[in-house]
């Protein structure tokens, strides 16, 4: 996984304008869509115009807020196929081997714009993707599902276009609970829907698998790996010095790391440092909060650490000052967050 900051414009358009054409198609109009994200309508039609995290999150918020229903999100994402994805979604289609498909997916998701971590594993009679979405301040619980929803609409409108129009999944799994506005998950999704899970797995018969792709092509596809491997090391490049400085920080995240110790581990001068991450318009401070966030988020949703035990495991001197911390970046309390997340 390459570690980009959400402030990095480093990431195709696509998926942002994809969200906007939905919304244009449920009538609301595209200046809506893109209210604070700062994005013109020429930059939206061109092809080679770098996105944000941060800016495809404020997008989605305002789909949140903007949506006629809670089914727009499933939508939505119905409407992704994977000419949407240039060169990711060409090697999808070349592939001769669906269990191949599913490997290359995983690996190179990063290509696909990601705002969740996915990834398949084959148990028994079932092939099971798992979906976490991105643990970033913004991700509220509204937009937490919707993040959900839009990407099993995505996982079975790909998966219909490499396997064929039949194609649909056995099963999906939520680790939310039933909206009151939203009675017939099941008839919207056309298969079962378990609520209060542990994870979000969209789930399907793993027959599938044993099919022949109809575009399937050895040669074709060794060429568009190949392609797929200079794009992720020009993302890497993108991703600039920003990236190095989260990975470090990651790895040091539970103990003391001072600015002038990863200037060090990266070998590069801290005056050199410090003036490529304002180009980059951050600082070393800023990524460090950035992070703690994200992780104290990820620990909240997904395990029963305390509070007290995430503020040690954050380098919080007492856990008053990781409450005070969370509420400055999500505007709640953390044990409000945990239970509004399970809820």
């Amino acid at each position: 996984m390459i570690d980009a900051g959400p402030n990095e414009k480093i990431h195709p358009v696509a998926k942002l304008v994809a969200v906007v054409n939905a919304l244009q198609a449920e009538g609301v109009d595209p200046a809506r869509a893109l209210e604070s994200v700062r994005l013109s309508r020429d930059e939206l039609a061109s092809a080679a115009t770098r996105v944000s995290l941060n800016q495809i999150i404020r997008c989605y918020r305002n789909a949140v807020r903007l949506a006629p229903d809670w089914r727009f999100a499933y939508r939505a994402g119905l409407r992704f196929h994977v000419s949407t994805y240039g060169m990711y979604g060409f090697a999808i289609l070349t592939s001769a081997n669906f269990r191949q498909t599913m490997r290359f997916a995983q690996r190179y998701h990063q290509l696909a714009t990601p705002l969740a971590d996915v990834s398949f594993k084959e148990e028994g009679e079932q092939g099971v993707w798992t979906i976490a979405p991105l643990p970033h301040p913004d991700v509220d619980d509204a937009l937490y599902r919707f993040l959900v929803e839009l990407q099993f609409g995505i996982h079975e409108s790909l998966h219909r276009d490499v396997m064929g129009p039949a194609f649909k999944p056995r099963r999906l799994e939520v680790a939310y609970g039933p909206s009151s506005d939203a009675p017939d998950y099941g008839e919207t999704f056309d298969c079962q829907v378990a609520f209060g899970q542990a994870e979000n797995k969209f789930i399907f018969d793993s027959a599938w698998l044993d099919g022949a792709p109809t575009m399937g092509n050895d040669l074709t596809y060794a060429s568009a790996l190949a392609l797929c491997d200079q794009l992720m090391e020009e993302f890497q490049q993108r991703a600039g010095v920003v990236g190095q400085v989260r990975e470090a920080l990651l790895v040091n995240l539970a103990r003391p790391t001072s600015f002038n110790a990863i200037a060090k581990h990266l070998k590069i001068a801290t005056r050199t440092l410090r003036r490529r991450l304002k180009e980059e318009d951050t600082s070393f401070r800023k990524l460090l909060d950035e992070l703690r966030a994200q992780v104290a988020i990820k620990y909240l949703r997904d395990t029963d650490l305390t509070v007290e035990d995430i503020a040690q495991a954050l380098d919080f001197s007492e856990a008053a000052n990781f409450r005070h911390a969370f509420r400055r970046w999500t505007d709640g309390a953390p044990r409000e967050f945990r239970r509004l997340a399970r809820t």
